[in-house]
């Protein structure tokens, strides 16, 4: 016993001195960044685990068969690595065997198919200390889908303002780094002294966003087909669900210096401009919140030319509209008769203008999850009262800033039937399997005004679009509710003479019960039209227009209502993700027997129902994944850290490692789909 404890203070004493000497030291094992996944499961960025493989040319093991195997080894090693010949290798090898190398480099940042092969060369395949083999494994961040709502996602850099996802979330993703001892030898190097880590990292926690990656795809190309046929400066489009506020698309594209487009910018968060016409629904609820207005009032829009304080608004038709009520000034886009109306309204009292805008959170950010959102520009009333052309010229859009996604925001209220929800790009915070953080709905205001005004201005919307200046929206399968706007730029130089313009659209579909609201921003359109309904409102047609094909809950023949084709003999059961399978009983009109509320469960159907048992799920044990698509089955073996590999396609019928063992390091799975 006494030779035990001083056996062991004297090792103790010895590990201090030398650390004392700076020969050993505690370094950080940086934690693997987490995922961020989109809401249909798909990965939007994750870190690929990147190796670097060494020789220690000095041990013991190697130097005895060294000599009897460096020709195999040097052969292998250019035909994984052809970079090198085979006496190139030879001469590198023996010199370094000569030196007596510990840190002899054989790769650098190379994939894991690459080491495997690695793994398996003469002398090397015996490990670490038979072998000499030295793996050490950084991560590397990757976009699977490229370039798709890059801006959103963002990225993480030290001393660098974080920006999207990835900033905005950088604690969870970033995880806990581990601690590993290291001791220098020749040349300043540093290396591990055990394989296994003194402290173990915890890897970063998986963003699952609200993003749907074929709502995204379509986005963006729509986007990018207008920006090139108008040569636009650049544009954006938001997609969000009404009753959540859950945004499924956010596409921003800008012209880079090669005249192609990328995301270069978030121009829906961080870019606020003076909106146009789309900002008249606003104005016109203003004025029928406070009884100063009403849809059917009569206005004279005098050839197209009112004069307000000496200034001209004019029509964006030549000779006006004649003698035309509220409602049809509004779906024709009339700027003379809306700006008449709301100078009648607030001339003499700007103040309550602007009070009602308040009430309607137009002065407001939406304080979104991610960084960089600028913050409305509203007029100050003392200022409006002292200018006799603010009034006219607000109620157009003009002498106020607003983002995009702001604008939607206020849009996607009135679609709500006046309750605005707050937008939210992310969903869940998971680890493993584990649901950490769940990002609920939230209301910013149960009601921006009354339901009288709601009932108002719903008309007016679907107006627009089946007999006003949106006509080429018109759908023979749902309708779509909306604004157009055309607002003329003011540039610092030359003010509203730089000709340049801003095409918009906003609003939302199904008209009748409306699920999602949508915004298109193109600025500075300088090929062909630039009006909205010719610029901006194709794009939106064509979002709407997929989100329809794709969502069968948005038809009015519901599948729920028993008219479907598809029997429940059709679905396909197995294991995965249980709030797919919900969605799939739902849309088939089937009911969910649950044993649990598990996120992972085994899916069996009964008559007109479906069956589920959850899955037992234990950190640190292989998970079953029979049963599964291959999405869900690599999320959960890639997020226990295991390294798979799969043939086949289907469902996974076979896995190698049996579920419920315990998970070694670098542990390597295979599973076989049929």
């Amino acid at each position: 016993m006494g030779r035990a404890i001083s056996i062991g203070v004297f090792q103790r004493d010895y590990w201090i001195a030398l650390k004392e000497k700076n020969i050993f030291k505690t370094f950080d094992v940086e934690a693997v960044r987490g995922n961020i996944i989109s809401s249909d499961g798909s990965l939007l960025a994750m870190s690929v685990p990147i190796y670097t493989v060494r020789m220690d040319l000095k041990a013991i093991a190697v130097r005895d068969s060294f000599q009897k195997k460096v020709d195999s080894l040097a052969l292998r090693l250019s035909q994984i690595l052809p970079e090198k010949s085979k006496e190139t290798w030879k001469r590198e090898l023996r010199k370094a065997y000569a030196q007596k190398s510990t840190w002899f480099l054989i790769a650098n940042n190379i994939e894991f198919s690459t080491l495997q092969q690695i793994r398996t060369c003469p002398i090397l395949r015996y490990g670490r200390y038979k072998g000499g083999r030295i793996e050490e494994v950084k991560t590397r961040r990757e976009m699977p889908f490229r370039s798709l709502a890059e801006r959103t996602l963002g990225r993480y850099r030290e001393g660098i303002k974080p920006v999207g996802i990835e900033g905005a979330f950088n604690d969870q993703l970033k995880g806990v780094n581990g601690k590993q001892l290291m001791r220098k030898i020749s040349g300043g190097i540093w290396r591990p002294v055990e394989e296994e880590a003194q402290v173990e990292a915890r890897n970063g926690d998986d963003i699952i966003t609200t993003i749907d990656v074929s709502l995204q795809d379509v986005a963006e190309a729509e986007l990018r087909r207008q920006l090139e046929a108008h040569k636009a400066e650049y544009g954006c489009v938001v997609l969000m669900e009404v009753e959540t506020g859950y945004i499924k698309a956010i596409a921003n594209l800008g012209r880079s210096g090669d005249s192609s487009y990328a995301e270069i910018y978030n121009y829906a968060l961080g870019t606020r401009t003076e909106p146009g016409s789309t900002y008249k629904l606003a104005s016109l609820m203003a004025a029928f919140e406070d009884g100063l207005a009403s849809p059917t009032d009569i206005w004279d829009t005098k050839n197209g030319v009112v004069l307000f304080g000496g200034k001209e608004m004019i029509d964006s038709k030549k000779g006006g509209y004649g003698k035309i009520d509220l409602k049809t000034a509004f779906e024709e886009s009339s700027n003379t008769a809306i700006s008449q109306a709301v100078n009648r309204a607030y001339q003499s009292h700007p103040e309550k203008f602007i009070k009602r805008l308040k009430q309607f959170h137009l002065h407001e950010t939406v304080q979104t999850d991610l960084p960089g959102e600028e913050a409305p520009k509203m007029p100050e009333p003392e200022k409006m009262k002292l200018n006799r052309t603010s009034v006219p010229w607000l109620s157009i859009g003009y002498e106020t800033a607003i983002t995009p996604l702001q604008l939607l925001t206020f849009f996607n209220a009135v679609a709500n039937d006046g309750k605005m929800m707050k937008p939210q790009f992310v969903q869940e915070i998971r680890r493993g399997n584990q649901v950490v953080k769940r990002f609920d709905p939230i209301v910013i205001d149960p009601a921006i005004c009354s339901k009288a005004t709601i009932e108002k201005v719903k008309p007016m919307l679907e107006g627009v679009v089946s007999r006003g200046t949106a006509t080429r929206l018109k759908s023979d399968f749902y309708q779509i509710a909306g604004k157009t706007g055309t607002a003329q730029v003011y540039v610092a130089k030359d003010g509203y003479k730089s000709q340049k313009y801003q095409a918009s659209f906003a609003g939302y579909f199904p008209a009748d019960d409306p699920k999602y609201s949508c915004i298109v921003v193109i600025f500075d359109p300088t090929a062909g039209d630039y009006y909205g309904s010719k610029v901006a409102a194709p794009v939106f047609k064509e979002v709407a227009d997929k989100v329809y094909a794709k969502s069968l809950e948005i038809h009015s023949e519901g599948i729920a209502e028993g008219k479907t084709e598809l029997p429940a003999r059709n679905i396909r059961v197995g294991a995965g993700f249980a709030p797919q399978f919900d969605l799939v009983a739902s849309r088939l009109g089937l009911s969910v027997n649950a044993d649990g509320d598990a996120s992972w469960v085994n899916a069996k159907k009964e008559n007109k129902s479906l069956k589920t048992q959850s899955l037992k799920m234990a950190a640190g044990l292989i998970p079953d994944v029979t049963g599964m698509g291959l999405k869900d089955a690599l999320y959960l073996l890639e997020n226990a850290g295991l390294r798979v590999t799969c043939y086949g396609k289907g469902l996974v019928k076979k896995q190698s490692l049996p579920p419920g063992t315990k998970i070694q390091k670098n542990s390597h799975i295979i599973i076989e789909l049929t």
